[in-house]
């Protein structure tokens, strides 16, 4: 467990955190009599009938939830699901009714205004569904607003600007108005803004919701990019699964104001665990999400006696006919991280055994037919059995 920090500590040893950012049984009631809507809540009473009793809305439901650092991790729910509501909990846009929310183990729910500004100034930083950018400010200006609250001097604040226009590739409309850029091009200039900070977590808020399927798509593509480069922690807001199961590397999905699933997107697919997580799952690519490691059986030996030879580095050497007892080098050798989709091709192109290895070569399992059809099919018992199959 990660201590708690004196809640004006501005300086702080990281070096050994994992989770950024912790929330902890956070409740979120608006309304004007939120003690009583809270006590219902906590009784296991339903938002309809606090809503019924109290006239009070509940936002937020006894969430807890861990952001790793480095990561992208996705809260993903319908309208009236309490996403955003969480969203602006964790900037302190919003003050949480009960609970504790952790960045870095400091609990800054309870720090005084002055540190919550500076967190949000260095810290934390938003991205908004309407960009908000200042109409009458150019380009540069808009990316360098945030350097401007933390007074940092022109000509700092605008080459700091410039590197994050290059990194999202808008240099050339440094001097242009926010007017003369398309849609997607403006959402570049909010995440250069929220980047120019130089802060450990971005909260993305339906960051791309209000751009054409296309652009889209493209802006997924840059945040990937972008998070590869810079690896960022990242609390992504959405209420599209397939956009979640594409950026999150950790989902959890809302409902009603509560988390009702949460875990990896492999995870979740495999196992929904709730009839409203399982109508998202129905109809997703599970060739293109799933990867070797979610299919393959660690053994190097298959039901009919064939097995894949190791030398003494553990790399494979060749697979040994269980007929025979030749050993030859008519193999497939894919990475843990490959999909299903790319494995299938190959194999299609190049037929015999499917060896997983690692980025030295190792050998780390092997993939029969059935268990990548299983995976393909998203066959739930097939897939969980095949990493013990001999």
């Amino acid at each position: 467990m990660i201590s708690q920090a004196k809640t004006d500590q501005t300086d702080r040893d990281i070096s050994t955190v994992t989770d950024r950012i912790e929330i902890r049984d956070v409740y979120k009631i608006f309304g004007r009599r939120k003690e009583e809507a809270l006590a219902l809540v906590r009784e296991g009473k339903g938002k309809s009938e606090i809503l019924e009793r109290t006239q009070a809305v509940v936002g937020v439901n006894n969430v807890s939830l861990s952001v790793p650092k480095g990561s992208i991790s996705v809260i993903m729910g319908l309208s009236g699901s309490g996403k955003s509501t969480l969203a602006r909990c964790v900037n302190r846009i919003l003050e949480p009714d009960a609970g504790q929310i952790l960045l870095d183990g400091e609990d800054y729910t309870k720090c005084s205004d002055a540190r919550m500004r500076e967190i949000r100034r260095r810290r934390i930083s938003m991205v908004f569904q309407n960009f908000g950018l200042l109409p009458n400010q150019t380009v540069i200006d808009n990316v360098a607003f945030g350097l401007k609250l933390r007074k940092v001097p022109l000509a700092e604040r605008h080459k700091k600007a410039g590197e994050m226009l290059e990194t999202v590739g808008l240099s050339e409309w440094a001097s242009h108005l926010p007017g003369e850029l398309s849609g997607g091009m403006r959402q570049r200039v909010g995440l250069a803004r929220a980047l120019a900070t130089e802060a450990d977590v971005l909260i993305m808020d339906e960051a791309f919701s209000a751009l054409d399927p296309l652009i889209r798509t493209e802006m997924q593509d840059e945040l990937l990019r972008l998070q590869n480069t810079l690896h960022k922690t990242v609390l992504f807001i959405t209420h599209d699964f397939q956009e979640a199961l594409r950026l999150g590397t950790k989902i959890a999905v809302m409902a009603d104001g509560a988390v009702i699933r949460d875990g990896t997107p492999q995870e979740i697919v495999i196992d929904p665990g709730h009839d409203y997580v399982a109508a998202f799952t129905r109809n997703v690519d599970r060739a293109r999400l799933f990867d070797a490691a979610s299919v393959m059986s660690e053994s190097p030996a298959d039901a009919q006696g064939g097995r894949f030879v190791l030398n003494d580095a553990g790399e494979v050497a060749g697979w040994q006919d269980p007929v025979t007892g030749a050993v030859s080098e008519g193999f497939l050798a894919v990475r843990p991280e490959t999909t299903l989709i790319e494995i299938a091709g190959a194999a299609a192109r190049r037929r015999g055994p499917i060896a997983v290895v690692d980025a030295e070569g190792k050998f780390r399992g092997r993939i029969s037919d059935e268990a990548l059809l299983a995976g393909i099919a998203g066959a739930k018992e097939t897939m969980k059995g095949s990493r013990t199959d001999a």
